[in-house]
């Protein structure tokens, strides 16, 4: 109950991939969702993943790692039904900010999170970035805007919220905050850069 909690929303179609799963590739040996998921757990914060409604693989790629997961039944109408569910978690949690994590971010790491975690005031929004600048994710909202964020729709996720209040960049290592990968062609790439 209560600090900062994680919300990774993971409950979209995928489909820029043209048939295979991006949160399922493995990376590190395992699915980027856990993989992703693991990462989130390991700030020992709360964390809740959102999830397509029914019985997924995505679903069984997190057994066992003591997330919350959160059905959500509306998935189809785009990323705003997972901010709008992990936000109603998030305010049943009493937390006093929420990350939203981005599980298709490869390149985050576990010094990444400390940064933005250690820069959190529970009072602003903090929006990680690239080296240059460039906006990205992980980002932190005070629980101040949870409400706000209950109610957003369509596929823009929170960006409306994020243009109507001042946003805190935190720089992070290289392009850690902003390579996601949406494509086999992205994914292809990433992997050549891996060796």
């Amino acid at each position: 109950m209560g600090g900062v909690a994680i919300l990774v929303p993971a409950a979209g179609a995928s489909s820029r991939m043209r048939g295979t799963d991006k949160l399922l590739e493995m990376v590190r040996g395992q699915p980027l969702l856990r993989d992703r998921v693991t990462l989130a757990l390991g700030t020992g914060c709360d964390v809740a993943v959102t999830l397509p409604p029914e019985g997924h693989a995505r679903r069984a790629a997190l057994k066992g790692l003591g997330a919350t997961l959160l059905p959500v039944p509306d998935a189809a109408t785009g990323m705003s039904a997972s901010l709008r569910a992990g936000a109603t978690w998030a305010m049943a949690e009493g937390v006093t900010a929420l990350m939203v994590l981005l599980p298709d971010l490869p390149d985050l790491t576990a010094d990444d999170m400390k940064i933005i975690l250690q820069v959190n005031d529970c009072e602003h929004i903090f929006r990680a970035c690239d080296a240059d600048g460039t906006p990205g994710h992980p980002v932190i909202l005070p629980a101040r805007l949870l409400p706000d964020l209950a109610q957003i729709t369509g596929d823009t996720g929170a960006r409306d919220l994020l243009r109507a209040h001042p946003v805190t960049p935190v720089r992070l290592p290289g392009q850690h905050a902003i390579t996601d990968l949406d494509t086999p062609e992205a994914w292809a790439e990433w992997r050549a850069t891996q060796g």
